[in-house]
């Protein structure tokens, strides 16, 4: 069977992003971080007089060159060598590449051969512990519309575990609740068009409840602009990310807590809790909406201090003679 005529790799760009589009679902913001990444490897490919390189002559030798290349790029603004987390970011645009070319049968290598950065530094998270949640959630004064409002987003981001533009993007009709109402679950649309389930906890219900009493308005967004001016020529007044991670920055200071916590702060408070409670990995997976389970392995510091300490604890020795 004949080999179909290959064009130079760089000449599939855009067949390659409409693939990312109606085949992968991914946003126009993904799409344009793919672009840069790949650009890269294409400046690359220039400046070392490979312009012409068709996807069938990339092969593991060149990978590496482009690797070590990456190992040795200067970032521009910290006048460092790129962190392996950014190496890597390079290295997936390379490899759902060449995953595309195999999609449409344009021979290439196989996108397995693209073995990513090994970072030997702990990823730090950072999550705020029980009692720090409390005094967080007790900062906004309930006694007027906003103060209730910010509550009920607070007690929201952290009994779900939601991304900002996920929680934003909440309409009135998806809480469907009542006097009685004590379980409440809502599908919604996260990173990548991935629809998951998020669960809302008794007292989080409790809280939309009053939050929706005090709601005399016909917006469709659960979470609105009380600001003067705001909602003017029909324009809905729904929140934006950034003012969800203002009002989050506004209670940590009020409430006094040591560390700049951000919504993802407590998206990552979320999954300690849960694995500090022996939730399984693979279920904090599923509840926090990664598509891979090696994106929430990052929370493993939880489950590898509580083996240390349950180690420490029963396992001394004491028992044995000398």
């Amino acid at each position: 069977m004949a080999i179909m005529k290959q064009k130079p790799v760089i000449k599939y760009l855009t067949d390659f992003l409409d693939y990312l589009e109606i085949e992968k679902g991914l946003s126009d913001n993904t799409q344009k971080n793919y672009t840069r990444f790949l650009n890269k490897f294409f400046k690359w490919l220039s400046d070392n007089k490979f312009d012409g390189i068709k996807p069938l002559d990339i092969s593991p030798a060149l990978v590496w060159k482009y690797r070590v290349f990456l190992s040795r790029h200067m970032d521009p603004r910290s006048k460092k060598p790129l962190k392996k987390s950014t190496q890597n970011y390079y290295l997936i645009a390379l490899r759902s590449l060449l995953e595309y070319f195999a999609e449409k049968d344009i021979k290439s290598l196989p996108n397995s051969k693209i073995k990513l950065a090994r970072d030997r530094g702990d990823k730090e998270v950072k999550f705020l512990k029980l009692e720090q949640i409390e005094r967080l959630l007790l900062a906004p004064d309930i006694k007027n519309k906003i103060g209730l409002r910010d509550r009920v987003i607070l007690e929201t981001l952290f009994s779900t575990g939601l991304r900002v533009a996920e929680l934003v993007s909440l309409n009135l009709d998806q809480i469907k609740i009542h006097n009685t109402t004590k379980e409440l679950e809502v599908a919604i649309v996260g990173k990548g068009e991935k629809i998951r389930t998020v669960y809302f906890s008794e007292r989080t219900i409790e809280w939309l409840k009053k939050y929706l009493e005090k709601r005399t308005d016909v917006d469709p967004a659960l979470f609105i602009n009380y600001k003067p001016g705001s909602g003017e020529n029909d324009q809905s007044r729904r929140l934006t990310t950034k003012s969800i991670e203002d009002i989050v920055k506004k209670y940590v200071k009020i409430a006094g807590l040591p560390i700049m916590a951000t919504p993802h702060t407590l998206r990552h408070s979320y999954a300690t809790d849960l694995l500090s409670e022996g939730v399984d990995l693979r279920l904090v997976q599923e509840f926090l909406g990664h598509r891979n389970i090696s994106t929430t392995q990052i929370y493993t510091h939880v489950t590898n201090k509580q083996l240390k300490d349950v180690h420490k604890k029963f396992h001394s020795g004491k028992k044995l003679k000398n």
